[in-house]
């Protein structure tokens, strides 16, 4: 009898999936970032699905541009199913002491003050000379792969994935949104 509370765990802890693996290396972003280099327009190679990504059909694009007030504009469109081009545009703030950490909002200025508002935006692969750049977060819901192509060398996506793989992302469920080469 004693062996069947055991027994019941067990099958628990066995069909609840991972989130990520245990032996995975945490999630880290680049340790230095030059934000003008990054600024400017990025495409979306690939990303993990997200609710505020389902209307997004093809077209997928980031921009980001440097603001007098030390904070980056930031503006996500892509083309939507019904035709139309959908619009996110928001704000980033660095991180003190994590050249690599942004963290991102979309709703208006007057909310900023409240702390869920912000997203972890971390760069965790950058190419040195900012032609990709693959952006996640340390709790691995988001993953993205940018290019400044709208197109993405086969070997080089596999490379990033790798990359994320490494650290825990699972790719099952990988949205591939540009034509790879």
């Amino acid at each position: 009898m004693r062996a069947l509370p055991i027994l019941l765990l067990a099958c628990l802890v066995l069909a609840v999936p991972a989130r990520h693996s245990l032996a995975a290396a945490p999630v880290t972003s680049v340790p230095a970032m030059d934000l003008s280099r990054y600024a400017g327009n990025w495409y979306e190679i690939a990303h993990l699905p997200v609710s505020f990504q389902r209307k997004c059909v093809a077209d997928i694009t980031a921009s980001y541009a440097l603001r007098a007030d030390g904070t980056i504009s930031v503006r996500n469109a892509c083309l939507a199913r019904d035709g139309s081009q959908a619009v996110a545009e928001g704000v980033a703030r660095t991180v003190e002491g994590h050249p690599g950490r942004l963290e991102v909002r979309f709703v208006p200025g007057w909310l900023s003050w409240v702390p869920l508002v912000w997203a972890d935006y971390w760069v965790i692969a950058l190419d040195p000379d900012y032609q990709w750049a693959v952006v996640g977060d340390p709790d691995r819901k988001y993953l993205w792969i940018l290019s400044r192509e709208p197109t993405m060398d086969r070997e080089l996506f596999a490379r990033l994935k790798a990359k994320a793989e490494g650290v825990g992302y699972q790719l099952e469920p990988l949205v591939v949104a540009a034509p790879l080469r």
